[in-house]
């Protein structure tokens, strides 16, 4: 038999009758409530990382108004969706971490994304995970099929949030997913078809459950099930989904609608001053549940995505704002890409004015701006690693524009005569 008063801590080798208690574990490992207490004071002290939840009741600051702020910090314009989904998002999170009444149970609030290219939702979804640090998985509608058919099944989205959460299902099951291209799973027809919409209302089906909450069976490498194999389980009950959408063509839907009963004939109709009065983005903030239907969703489907946010084009001014102000704004990642290299980079007001105005007229939104930079500055990040004798390139709206190349400076701050173009051939 053991001898009790044998027994002793296995972190500081005190005895039993040395310590108030003594805490018994796996395989003959006991700990003390001295060595307890250090334990604590070494991970409250020592630890300077975020804590994993997204939900602290010690902290005051996590509230809306605070996420919205941060939110700021990344995202330029939007303040309508912004403030959206700074609330929903506290709601969402507070639900999770937040005692309450066990009478009332709190159903989640997911929420649908409608705005044009480049106006910021895939953008929206990655700053939240960012700001709340929990694990984030984006996924294409594109590729979702019905289960069964050639193409990706639902689930899949699940394994890429538990792969995004290194495998640790609790912070899986508190993640977020944002489903882009949501509006490419729209119902082909409104009318029922005998035909199965394997890739429209086919994959609605399928999510439905996924969206709504429930425990899921997941391939650990992806594909399709089979019965030998074993599953990861993962409860969806209070991951939050965001799906975002362009939604073409649902501007004439809303007309239709808000003007079904009144006289439509002729150039100043009211559905023509409509347009002229909502051009663009502005008549998405019109839209309602009967316009998703018309559209081709199904109601299971938007029933389970309550919270609804539009988000506007992105005009001159905001385009120009992107490219300077944000935390990661395209400008500054470029400095920093050339500072590396000893290379200062300057953008002239007029180069800013005229890559805003070259992504407008692409109508390519934000996403475009990086690609306006990236073909300007290609050449230039090419060859000035290899060159010597240069500190600092300007670009000007004629760089922009291709009708001219980058201005090169010497060390001395004065202009080189050729460009880098013809000092390579010399």
């Amino acid at each position: 038999m053991d001898n009790h008063a044998d027994y002793q801590c296995s972190f500081c080798n005190n005895p039993q009758s040395q310590v108030k208690r003594l805490i018994a574990g796996p395989d003959r490992v006991f700990i003390c409530d001295e060595c307890v207490v250090l334990c604590e004071q070494i991970i409250t002290d020592g630890s300077s990382e975020q804590p994993k939840e997204p939900w602290s009741h010690a902290s005051k600051r996590l509230n809306p108004k605070w996420i919205f702020e941060k939110l700021e910090e990344y995202v330029i314009g939007q303040d309508l969706a912004k403030k959206v989904l700074s609330v929903a998002v506290y709601n969402h999170y507070k639900r999770i971490w937040s005692d309450h009444d066990d009478d009332v149970e709190l159903q989640k609030a997911n929420v649908l994304m409608v705005g044009p290219s480049g106006s910021g939702k895939t953008h929206l979804g990655q700053t939240l995970a960012k700001i709340l640090d929990v694990p984030l998985a984006i996924a294409d509608a594109t590729s979702l099929t019905e289960a069964g058919y050639v193409g990706e099944d639902v689930e899949n989205i699940l394994l890429r949030l538990i792969q995004a959460a290194d495998y640790d299902i609790s912070r899986a099951e508190n993640g977020i997913i944002y489903i882009d291209e949501i509006d490419k799973i729209a119902r082909k027809n409104h009318n029922p078809s005998i035909t199965r919409d394997v890739s429209g209302e086919g994959v609605q089906q399928a999510l439905l459950k996924i969206i709504e909450g429930y425990t899921a069976n997941i391939p650990p490498q992806g594909g399709r099930k089979h019965p030998q194999q074993d599953y990861l389980q993962l409860n969806t009950h209070n991951i939050l989904f965001m799906c975002g959408g362009a939604f073409e063509g649902m501007d004439e839907i809303i007309k239709r609608r808000a003007f079904k009963d009144k006289q439509t004939m002729g150039f100043q109709s009211k559905i023509s001053q409509l347009y002229d009065d909502d051009r663009g983005a502005g008549l998405l903030n019109k839209i309602t549940t009967e316009d998703l239907l018309e559209y081709g969703y199904i109601p299971e489907f938007i029933g389970r995505l309550p919270v609804v946010v539009t988000l506007d084009s992105l005009d001159k001014d905001s385009l120009i704002r992107v490219l300077t102000e944000p935390k990661n704004a395209f400008v500054r990642q470029y400095k920093c890409l050339f500072k590396m290299d000893k290379l200062d980079l300057e953008f002239t007001d007029k180069a800013l004015d005229a890559a805003a105005e070259r992504a407008l007229a692409q109508k390519t939104g934000a996403r475009g701006l990086r690609t306006i930079l990236e073909q300007t500055l290609l050449d230039v990040m090419y060859e000035l690693p290899s060159m010597k004798g240069v500190s600092k390139c300007i670009v000007d709206e004629n760089a922009i524009s291709g009708t001219s190349d980058v201005a090169l400076f010497n060390l001395k701050g004065e202009k080189l005569p050729v460009s880098y173009k013809e000092q390579k051939s010399a």
